[in-house]
């Protein structure tokens, strides 16, 4: 289970983007070798019994509040989810066809270009480790990637680190930290994607095809 909620009343190990060297452009985007490399298909997927949903439409806020539940979340206003997944600049769901009722989830927040922040990744419990975890993971990185987003952050208990260091995600690089007010006092790490590059769309004004070109920026993010 994947529950990222609150915050321990010190600072917070982080994770931050590092980029040092020029690049020659590249002709695909860091999202499409993503895309080309899932873990597992959206074919795989469905043949497996599960849909992918990117909004939420058809979402059933009573059934996810469950899921939340079963991986340790306090039960929320339904209300209150359906204003936080208004605010929510990318979500990604999956649903298991057989009974129609979510089983992984995750979404993200941010300004929409320099930033964001990954929040509420869970597994129900009863589809834990069959790869739907990572699966929603990739597909909501790929997004903000395709978005020329590079600093992308979340906070995670201690014992599901290993799960989001093999998709890039790093604690405290450099000294750097995370600090936030908390009311709940339990032990989390802020992560942040550790990227060698940052990705830049550029449009070809003749072409108007979608180009990539890697260029650098200083290890401190501003």
């Amino acid at each position: 289970m994947f529950p990222l909620r609150g915050l321990t009343p010190t600072p917070l190990p982080s994770l931050h983007l590092k980029t040092s060297h020029l690049l020659p452009p590249l002709n695909v985007t860091i999202s499409s070798a993503i895309t080309n490399n899932y873990s597992i298909s959206d074919e795989d997927l469905e043949s497996r019994g599960f849909n992918l949903h990117r909004t939420v439409s058809d979402l059933n806020l009573d059934h996810l509040n469950k899921v939340f539940v079963a991986v340790g979340f306090p039960r929320r206003d339904p209300q209150k989810i359906r204003l936080a997944l208004e605010n929510t600049n990318s979500l990604l769901w999956v649903e298991y066809k057989k009974t129609q009722k979510p089983v992984a989830f995750a979404r993200a927040t941010g300004d929409g270009v320099f930033n964001a922040i990954i929040w509420d990744v869970v597994v129900d419990p009863s589809f834990q480790g069959i790869g739907l975890g990572k699966a929603v993971m990739e597909r909501l990185m790929g997004e903000l990637l395709e978005m020329g987003i590079a600093n992308i952050a979340l906070y995670s208990e201690p014992r599901v680190l290993g799960f989001y260091r093999p998709l890039g995600f790093v604690a405290d690089p450099d000294g750097i930290k995370g600090m936030r007010s908390v009311f709940h006092f339990e032990l989390k790490v802020f992560l942040v994607l550790h990227l060698p590059t940052v990705e830049r769309h550029i449009y070809d004004d003749c072409s108007k095809k979608l180009k990539a070109q890697i260029w650098t920026e200083s290890s401190a993010c501003k």
